[in-house]
């Protein structure tokens, strides 16, 4: 389940390729709108299912919190803030979840998970953070937030699971991500048209960026992450989600040809280590089990 589950960040870590290569510059909120909508309605239409009775608001409080809210939060964060400082503030996810998940679940986080954690944030700071960062108070309050925000919904997703009454669970994750994508994009459809306006014409090139953005960065990697979600503990979920960085800078510099210094690379190297401890999938003190193989349940 781990496995796969780090898929999700992975697929996430190619957004920035794609977003700066493929995609019409200064239109994050259109990129967001047209990731998330289009792939709720499809993910919907194949699990040909509508919310029933509760989970009519909870699709609502989850989409808001995993995708609209969310992704309007980065958008302010992006253009007022360098992506270094956003993307260590997204580091501290694991701790924000951790608290909430002992609130809201009852759940005690291992002192493992938690020293992962800040190795993890440590570990990012060297990846991305850059002695020049300016520190927008607005730009920090919206990384921050949208931090939270994704942290809350992934603690009251993992508190709610998947909707009854469906023959199999791969159905349920199906509408579960379709109802929270679509409610997501509907959200982000208004604040796109105030702030950005209609979108130009869109080129070929365009439509190929959006087309992967939205099947497989979005569709693809938010089943797998809400199949996570569901099953797994959330701030081991969490700490799965620093892959990301780790992969946009692999892709910088085999794609785009960026530079890596021996910190960043150190970084990375941390990151790396931090997730395999924190998520699980490596035991210290159990040399003959390094690897464990999750099973789903």
């Amino acid at each position: 389940m781990r496995n796969l589950t780090a898929i999700a960040p992975v697929l996430w870590g190619t957004t920035y390729l794609v977003t700066t290569e493929l995609l019409p510059a200064d239109r994050p909120l259109l990129a967001g709108t047209l990731r998330a909508l289009p792939a709720g309605l499809l993910l919907v239409a194949a699990a040909r299912a509508l919310p029933k009775g509760a989970w009519w608001w909870r699709a609502a409080v989850l989409g808001t919190l995993n995708i609209g809210l969310f992704f309007a939060l980065l958008f302010v964060a992006a253009y007022r803030l360098p992506g270094g400082v956003a993307a260590v503030l997204g580091a501290l996810g694991p701790f924000v979840v951790a608290g909430l998940a002992f609130g809201l679940l009852g759940q005690r986080p291992a002192v493992r998970v938690l020293a992962a954690g800040a190795a993890g944030v440590a570990g990012v700071a060297l990846l991305v953070l850059r002695s020049s960062a300016a520190l927008d108070p607005i730009g920090l309050a919206a990384a921050a937030g949208g931090m939270v925000s994704m942290s809350l919904g992934t603690v009251l997703g993992k508190r709610w699971g998947v909707p009854e009454g469906f023959a199999e669970r791969r159905q349920a994750l199906l509408a579960l991500t379709g109802w929270q994508l679509t409610v997501g994009g509907l959200l982000l459809v208004p604040a796109m048209l105030l702030v950005e306006g209609l979108p130009p014409a869109l080129s070929w090139t365009n439509v190929a960026g959006f087309g992967y953005l939205s099947l497989v960065g979005t569709a693809g990697a938010y089943l797998l992450w809400f199949r996570g979600v569901t099953s797994l503990p959330p701030e081991r979920v969490t700490l799965l989600a620093l892959l990301s960085p780790v992969v946009a800078a692999a892709l910088g510099w085999v794609a785009l040809g960026q530079a890596l210094s021996a910190g960043q690379l150190t970084g990375a190297a941390i990151v790396l280590v931090a997730v395999l401890i924190g998520a699980g999938t490596f035991k210290v003190g159990k040399p003959t089990a390094a690897l464990k193989v999750a099973t789903a349940p």
